[in-house]
């Protein structure tokens, strides 16, 4: 028995490997979810020798390495770390500059989702996680530094031999060696300075617009005496068109909205647009739809909201419509809101609505249309008006699904109450992507049939409507991480409205295929302009 514990490892050796395999592990730990699998760990880090081989230099000089690798390391796995989070809700790497306000974003989130105290605790516990990370980081370099320290010349030894047969591997196209971990270092380095040029840049660019200057005469000529709506639709994607579990039954729909629009005589044509994002930040597909700009940033979009670029909303207004923006989303002061040119706000505030809030969306779609009908399109002498609309009921969390109430009956909103305190808890949801990906899909069909249900019920020769996808949610509810485009689509009664598209393209009818065009979402303002415009007065060629 006692023969047998000699050779049981001792507490300092089992730390010892355990240093050895987590400096490993974050060596080669991938930074997306989906390339995470044993497979993936059969790699031969170069950095591992490189750093052993610093952790052997003696005296101070070999301390400061120990420190200096503790920060470079702590901050490859945090940066890591981070970009698992962001490409399954953003489909992108993080950006140290551009996604600082990611944090006070998903507290927001968080808080509206599974209330304060959740969002705190969650808070503390990414805190801790990084501070023990960068702890860990520290120790582990300790544990083996301490480690080679003890046969210094067989350590060197041995880390060299591996250095050289790694590069040779390295360099004859073997794919299982490389610098992955410091590749993704430098990248992340480079991209940073990159973003700090494109913030310069784009200020210095921003106002370089041939639409800033003009008058409104001649402008929408064509649209004259006529509602234009445009309608955002929240997480709105192409995946819903194309991928399961939610292809079947959104096409359904779409293809019964066609055939009862198409049978009130309402025309219709789609296309798709390419998202500056995905999975949030809805206010940067906003800007660069109705700016012409591209807006792939917080701080692009800071930079655009100080300058001069003219959207379409001031364009229309100097045309002679009243434009509005319905908000329901906006619960805070909005101080960009006044870039835009609008002649009124309805948020969350001013609207009306008196019923209960379907968890963090503070109103139905349904009372959105409806209130924004009753208090601008109702009758009497009046100027045309251009609305934006920024529609949420396809907002996470998804539960409850609201369900459509006869016109007459949405009055304050009361009537959605019931609705508003029904289905599974934004917990229970959340406990199953199947779940999260059902309620999603249900949440748009519902965004849909609104939208169809008021066109139906409102709609006239003077209302032409503009609807498009803000952006596709997060790859983990699609599942489909490469995914930036979101369906477009333009409903009138006025056949003269869909002709004066013709050069666009567009296919007819609500379900647009793998032929229809792609358009970049900043060409949708010039492209909206130069169609609906009278082309003399303006001069446009």
């Amino acid at each position: 028995m006692a023969l047998k514990l000699r050779y049981l490892p001792t507490a300092r050796q089992v730390l010892t490997l355990t240093a050895f395999v987590g400096l490993f592990v974050a060596l080669t730990l991938p930074n997306r979810l989906v390339w995470i699998s044993p497979q993936a760990f059969v790699f031969l880090p170069l950095e591992f020798m490189v750093i052993g081989l610093l952790l052997l230099v003696p005296g101070r000089a070999g301390d400061l390495c120990r420190w200096v690798l503790t920060v470079l390391l702590g901050l490859a796995v945090l940066l890591r770390g981070s970009d698992l989070v962001t490409h399954e809700i953003f489909a992108r790497p993080f950006n140290l500059v551009f996604d600082s306000n990611l944090l006070a974003d998903g507290s927001r989130l968080l808080t509206g989702v599974l209330g304060d105290f959740a969002a705190l605790a969650v808070g503390l516990m990414l805190a801790v996680a990084a501070g023990l990370l960068c702890w860990l980081a520290y120790v582990t370099l300790r544990r083996i530094q301490h480690c080679l320290r003890k046969a210094p010349r067989l350590a060197g030894a041995v880390l060299v031999t591996l250095l050289l047969v790694g590069i040779s591997l390295d360099m004859s196209g073997w794919r299982r060696t490389g610098t992955f971990a410091w590749d993704q270092l430098v990248l992340h380095g480079q991209q940073t300075v990159f973003s700090v040029r494109d913030i310069r840049q784009f200020a210095a660019i921003v106002n370089e617009d041939e639409w800033s200057g003009r008058s409104g005469a001649g402008l929408f000529g064509r649209l004259q005496g006529k509602d234009v709506y445009i309608v955002f639709a929240e997480s709105y994607g192409r995946a819903l068109l194309e991928r399961e579990p939610f292809a079947d039954s959104v096409r359904a729909t779409l293809s019964q909205a066609q055939s009862s629009l198409a049978a009130d005589g309402v025309h219709m044509r789609s296309a798709f647009l390419t998202a500056p994002t995905v999975g949030g930040l809805s206010w940067l597909a906003h800007a660069s739809a109705l700016s012409g700009a591209w807006i792939d940033s917080e701080t692009r979009y800071q930079s655009l909201v100080i300058s001069q670029r003219a959207t379409l909303n001031r364009l229309f207004r100097d045309a002679g419509w009243r434009t509005v923006a319905a908000m329901p989303a906006i619960s805070l002061v909005w101080p960009e809101g006044g870039y835009y040119g609008y002649d009124k706000i309805y948020d969350a505030h001013n609207f009306g609505y008196q019923g209960l809030p379907f968890n963090w969306v503070t109103m139905p779609d349904q009372y959105v249309w409806s209130a924004l009908h009753e208090r601008e399109r109702g009758d009497g002498i009046r100027r045309p008006v251009m609305a934006e609309l920024a529609l949420i009921s396809s907002h996470a969390p998804w539960t409850p699904v609201a369900q459509l109430l006869p016109w007459e009956q949405v009055g304050d909103g009361r009537a959605f109450d019931i609705q508003a305190q029904s289905g599974l808890s934004p917990e229970e949801v959340w406990a199953d992507v199947d779940s999260i990906r059902d309620h999603y899909r249900q949440s748009i069909e519902y965004m849909l049939q609104t939208l169809v249900s008021y066109v139906q019920e409102y709609g006239d020769e003077d209302l032409v409507v503009m609807v498009l996808g803000d952006h596709p949610a997060a790859p983990f509810i699609t599942g489909d991480s490469e995914d930036k485009q979101v369906p477009v689509h333009l409903l009138a009664h006025d056949p003269a409205v869909i002709e004066a598209v013709a050069d666009w393209q567009w296919q007819p009818g609500l379900l647009p295929d793998d032929d229809a065009p792609v358009w970049r979402m900043d060409r949708l303002r010039d492209q909206f302009i130069e169609a609906f415009s009278n082309r003399q007065q303006e001069g446009l060629q």
